[in-house]
């Protein structure tokens, strides 16, 4: 019998064992559940299928439904149709609400076996089922073709079993079974032969437990194709394609063909699966749950849920439910988003931990489902003490953000949500989160009619490289010039408890003209101006050039893995003519910019150890003893010389001298930033303090960390962090060269007994863009036009202020074109794509100077979203 009340094992505050809200006990075991609008289903071990009233939990039906016990319930999408499958071997499908039996379903092998699993696919009409013998049959509910007689010969209960049947000379075959129940069961009113070609014969190697269909949950199929999921005895998990009716070469029916595996590696039968977007949960035998990103097929998480097998998966308001053998329930934290955003995702500690625990029934849990009804969010089980439990739920204050305006623009709702995703790629603990992020990505530029792919690199690639192709209407296609997009849907962290946000820095809050959140300027806010300015395109039918998105996941981690994934999809992606990119900001508020250089970029950590181990100075300290932490700082110190400059060998020799056209664009630079210069800094000490910052090289030193605890200490290890930042002219892999020969050289002549190591963290070449190309000069021109008043001759007020018609105040004279600035910061990514596809690169900063990214309140202004997304679509245009 069911406990009378739930056994608490676990309980993380604020979360608490869900109330037995109601009891319903049979005679038999509880094998499958399934939950309607206002209607509960159970399928029983006596092949019954009985129904309760939600709400009063009143008893309307107890059908007779099999001759063995009912092994899976299945709901179509809308509620119209109620499947359930057997160990008889038979398919059956039921109204819900008068329980007549509308089809009958059987398979013309002997060897068929238990039916473990049923599901439907409403766009194709068709039942699949998975089998004991390992193999997935269908047959669609409109082919007449399958329709034949109630006493047609080839029904499992009528044709010669060649096992059963068999009998030898002058002997007699057991007589088949009989029970008066059996004449209990509807009569149906179709009966359906599936087709012997329509069959996956060996679709696992062990029994197909457990299925679903669903739609646009992997990049890997149309959105709005249905897709089965498979999960197998063989701890394999497929998804297949459906809908070929034509016959292969092996004489079987291509009704469903495998496009993707998972968990090969693996020998653990598959018991349950649970979908969430393109995360797809599977409960395992030994009480494992695996999490599946089913966009990059990466496994994502391994957790250890339970003593007995995961019989039973549920996705329900937010949260994982899990149901064990064991007879336990478990709800887990999940990284989700959108309704159920539930508080605990701000403790990254809880993400897919146990929040709650009980002993919910004194048998083996084997089903389970959720429904929200009259407004009472319940979790139901089914166990083989007899009996099916409601548990009803607490509901806390609603985590749900405002509801925004309907006529709020689309890009504006399309950032809000990007936003929300916490894609955090430098923390291991927010790996979900950023497969999330990209996710929501594929999905949103699948809605808005690109063609979408997946990129990832299972060696080096922790997230996917999200491709996205617009193609133009220019005929023909070998005509139209192919625009590169790069951008990166990484953030760096945020925590709001630890730092001084006014806001949840996940919540796109809109203040005072600016919008305020993690990755709104750097650069989720930009890659959504390009995005709806292509859309804003597609639409008005003026889109002639192909338009491709390549957004990463890790550059705010150094882009790891970027250049060996783009490297091995390069003839996915495609010929490229033009790169942009929208990664930085202005000099100043109020005067528009574009970026044509950057430094490049060296990390590296040098590391000096002995031997042997941490010492006492006291006891063992002399100068006989050479002592890590020295040796290191003698060899950084012989890095810089006088006035910091770095005395690598020839270092400096192939840095670009000054051209004249470069030093008029530092001079039209000076003539903005001196109106707002502090009066003690001269012209000659600011254009020097740009240059050195955007045009020459330098060499810093990080941190030192060494070993053991603070006290008089000899540590036997000792390193340091640094980097060198290099400027077009510099070649990375010949300075990281010469820097490890440089420290190898020094370190010998001191004669030491320790040993050096220098490892090289991440690299990223200078680059140097050309501002007279024509990519550049579009980008001019688009500036000009969205920014007109910043650069023509406004009057000014009576109170001689600046006016503005879009609302942009201005200060000082005006410019007459955008300032071309260069930068101290690095974007790895972006001389290696120029170099991969041999096309010229440009930078358009959308930000202002005062948008902290990387900071506390993050920001972008309205206005410059809006003016971004209008340059975007003039330059998309144009090229």
């Amino acid at each position: 019998m069911a406990a009378s009340a739930p056994v608490p094992i676990l309980e993380v505050p604020p979360h608490t064992t869900p109330q037995l809200h109601h009891s319903l006990k049979h005679d038999n075991s509880v094998l499958a559940l399934v939950v309607g609008n206002d209607c509960i289903y159970a399928g029983t071990q006596n092949g019954e299928i009985v129904v309760w009233q939600l709400g009063t939990f009143e008893k309307i039906h107890h059908i007779q439904a099999h001759k063995r016990s009912v092994m899976c319930l299945f709901l179509s999408d809308d509620g119209s149709l109620l499947f359930s499958s057997a160990s008889d071997p038979i398919v059956n499908v039921w109204c819900p609400r008068s329980m007549n039996r509308i089809y009958e379903i059987y398979s013309t092998s002997d060897s068929f076996g238990d039916i473990f699993s049923v599901s439907y696919s409403s766009q194709h009409e068709t039942v699949y089922y998975g089998a004991q013998n390992t193999s997935i049959q269908w047959v669609s509910l409109k082919d007449p073709s399958r329709r034949v007689s109630h006493d047609s010969p080839n029904h499992p209960d009528r044709r010669n079993h060649r096992f059963f049947d068999s009998r030898a000379v002058g002997g007699a075959s057991t007589p088949r079974p009989t029970d008066e129940r059996y004449d209990l069961i509807p009569r149906s009113h179709t009966v359906l032969e599936t087709d012997k070609r329509a069959s996956m014969l060996f679709a696992h190697f062990g029994y197909v437990y457990c299925m679903l269909v669903t739609k646009g949950s992997t990049a890997h199929t149309e959105p709005d194709e249905d897709v089965l999921i498979s999960g197998g005895g063989d701890g394999t998990i497929k998804v297949w394609k459906l809908g070929g009716r034509e016959i292969g070469p092996d004489g079987y029916e291509k009704g469903i063909e495998e496009i993707m595996v998972l968990g090969e590696e693996d020998a653990i039968s598959v018991m349950s699966l649970a979908l969430d977007g393109s995360f797809l949960y599977s409960g395992r035998l030994g009480g494992k749950i695996e999490l599946w990103d089913l966009d990059t097929k990466q496994r994502l998480r391994a957790i250890k849920a339970h003593r007995g097998d995961v019989m039973a998966l549920q996705m329900g308001w937010g949260y994982l439910w899990s149901a064990s053998r064991a007879g336990t329930v478990c709800k887990h934290d999940t990284v989700h988003y959108g309704e159920y955003q539930h508080d605990s995702a701000e403790n990254v500690s809880q993400k897919y931990q146990c929040l709650t625990e009980w002993k919910a029934h004194n048998g083996k849990i084997l089903s389970s489902a959720t429904t929200t009804y009259d407004g009472n969010q319940m979790y139901i089980t089914g166990a083989s003490d007899n009996n099916v439990a409601i548990w009803m739920l607490e509901q806390g204050p609603t985590t749900e953000q405002p509801s925004q305006e309907e006529q709020e623009d689309m890009m504006l709702t399309s950032l809000r949500e990007f936003v929300s995703f916490k894609t955090i790629s430098s923390r291991p603990e927010f790996a979900e989160d950023c497969r999330r992020g990209a996710s929501f990505l594929r999905g949103l530029f699948r809605k808005l009619g690109a063609d979408v792919d997946m990129l990832s690199n299972e060696n080096t690639l922790r997230h996917p490289v999200v491709l996205a192709k617009f193609s133009g209407k220019l005929e023909p296609i070998e005509k139209r010039k192919r625009i590169l997009f790069y951008g990166h849907y990484d953030v760096v962290p945020a925590d709001p408890k630890k730092s001084k946000w006014n806001n949840d820095p996940f919540t796109l809050t809109g203040t005072n003209g600016y919008l305020y959140g993690r990755g709104v300027s750097d650069n989720k806010g930009p890659i959504m101006a390009a995005l709806y300015a292509v859309t804003d395109l597609v639409q008005a039918k003026s889109l002639d050039s192909d338009v491709v998105f390549l957004i990463e996941g890790q550059e705010e981690s150094g882009s790891c893995g970027f250049k060996e994934t783009v490297r091995k999809h390069k003839d996915a992606i495609g010929r490229i003519d033009y790169i942009l990119l929208a990664n930085s900001y202005w000099l100043n508020d109020d005067t528009p910019c574009l970026t044509y250089g950057l430094r490049g970029v060296m990390h590296a950590t040098v590391c000096v150890e002995s031997r042997g181990s941490d010492l006492h100075s006291g006891v063992d300290g002399s100068y006989m003893v050479n002592e890590p932490l020295s040796d290191l700082m003698m060899l950084l110190t012989k890095l810089k010389g006088p006035r910091n400059r770095v005395m690598l060998p020839g270092f400096y020799d192939g840095i670009l001298p000054l051209t004249s056209e470069e030093e008029a664009r530092y001079d039209d630079i000076l003539s903005v930033m001196m109106e707002q210069a502090n009066e003690n800094v001269s012209a000659e000490r600011l254009k020097a303090n740009l240059m050195a910052r955007w045009r020459e090289p330098n060499l810093t030193h990080h941190k030192v960390k060494v070993s053991g605890p603070d006290g008089s200490l000899i540590s036997s290890h000792a390193s340091a962090k640094i980097s060198v930042r290099l400027v077009p002219g510099q070649e990375v892999e010949e300075v990281t060269k010469t820097l490890a020969a440089f420290l190898e050289n020094e370190f010998s002549n001191l004669e030491s007994d320790n040993e050096l190591s220098i490892q090289i963290d991440n690299q990223a070449e200078p680059w140097l863009g050309d501002p007279s190309n024509y990519i550049f000069r579009t980008l001019e021109e688009a500036l000009v036009q969205a920014w007109a008043p910043l650069f023509s001759g406004e009057s000014t007020n009576s109170a001689g202020e600046n006016s503005s018609s879009n609302g942009v105040s201005t200060n000082g004279s005006k410019v007459r074109k955008p300032l071309y600035i260069r930068e101290g910061g690095s974007i790895p990514a972006i001389r290696f794509l120029e170099k991969v596809f041999d096309a010229p690169a440009a930078h358009l900063p959308c930000g202002q100077s005062s948008d902290s990214a990387h900071l506390d309140n993050e920001r972008l202004r309205v206005v410059n979203l809006l003016k971004s997304r209008e340059i975007f679509t003039y330059v998309f245009k144009k090229l």
